[in-house]
């Protein structure tokens, strides 16, 4: 029999992503998602790549009670991913209570759940935004973890000590805080991609909008910061790689003999600028596209990109796709919206 996952998000851009890849490994995932930040056909999506439909429940994870019946109503769950959040850095600077309480809110909730059930492995969906700006370009996982840019970043800093908190406290958890750089692309398929509400958040959406006419121009956030171009430097992951990461993430819990919590840094180790990634779609696609440089952003980090050893040692994973093939898969998404 297949063990079974819980997968909060599930239907959200890395959620999805990632449920294909537990059903590939043998999980069978079990979906808590509101569909707030996706949309209910991303299950039908999810079930044409797998040929399994997914267990599924339209559930807020703020909803303690909602949220506990769904894990008692299965009794062979070998572990939590815990996708569902908010993530925009630009909204969080603008609605900062909202991320506080939904981010730290809906963490505590699974955790109780958790504990109510006797669930012990936990993969925490977390970001390179707790390192805020690194002294540093590269990052380890043993990089200091310094004031946070951005609520959103900081929501990441308190889940992730919650986490190791409760370890503290004496109850039996396994942890594997993810650390996630920058997900971009969408499945080679075309059946599964990022779809952002309203105007993006984030710069390849937005860079896959405006190539289509969907948005007149791209405003690039700033110019002057002290990079070889003057834009911002992030190290960019293709969303399969890091939906592989979670499945490598579990099975690492699963083989762990003592409650631990562990971070990751998960990116391919070498940055790139707004400008490269510009360029980069430009040529991949054979598209050019209007943009112009604006201000700068509040909350947004000069240059940042990981080091991915510890994973790649640890967890036996190493990303398999070039940032031109995220950019190409993205390209090819968009065009089927």
């Amino acid at each position: 029999m297949n063990k079974k996952i819980i997968v909060t998000g599930g239907a959200g851009y890395i959620g999805s992503h990632t449920v294909v890849e537990l059903v590939a490994a043998g999980y069978e995932p079990v979906i808590i998602d509101d569909f707030r930040n996706s949309r209910s056909w991303i299950i039908d999506r999810i079930a044409e790549l797998t040929g399994k439909s997914p267990l599924g429940y339209a559930v807020d994870c703020a909803d303690e009670k909602e949220v506990l019946s769904v894990f008692r109503n299965h009794n062979d769950i070998a572990g939590v991913i815990h996708f569902a959040a908010y993530k925009a850095v630009g909204e969080s600077v603008q609605k900062p209570t909202m991320y506080y309480q939904n981010n730290i809110g809906s963490l505590c909730t699974v955790l109780n759940a958790m504990k109510e059930t006797g669930i012990s492995n936990l993969v925490f969906s977390s970001s390179c935004t707790v390192y805020g700006q690194p002294d540093k370009p590269e990052v380890t996982e043993n990089t200091l973890i310094q004031k946070a840019n951005s609520p959103y970043g900081d929501t990441k800093i308190i889940c992730e000590r919650i986490v190791e908190s409760v370890l503290a406290s004496g109850q039996n958890i396994k942890g594997a805080l993810l650390r996630y750089f920058n997900p971009i692309g969408a499945h080679p398929t075309s059946k599964l991609g990022e779809l952002p509400n309203g105007i993006p958040n984030n710069l390849v959406p937005y860079i896959t909008q405006t190539a289509a006419g969907l948005r007149e121009q791209l405003v690039v956030n700033g110019n002057d910061y002290n990079t070889p171009d003057g834009t911002n430097i992030r190290d960019y992951i293709h969303v399969v790689d890091l939906a592989k990461a979670h499945v490598k993430a579990i099975e690492w819990l699963e083989r762990q003999t003592k409650n631990c919590c562990e971070a990751f840094n998960l990116g391919t180790g070498k940055g790139s600028s707004v400008l490269e990634i510009i360029h980069n779609f430009e040529k991949v696609n054979g598209v050019k596209l209007n943009y112009k440089i604006g201000p700068r952003r509040a909350g947004d980090v000069e240059q940042i990109f990981a080091n991915p050893s510890k994973a790649e040692k640890e967890l036996g994973w190493k990303c398999q796709y070039s940032v031109a093939d995220a950019l190409k898969h993205s390209w090819d998404w968009e065009k089927t919206l």
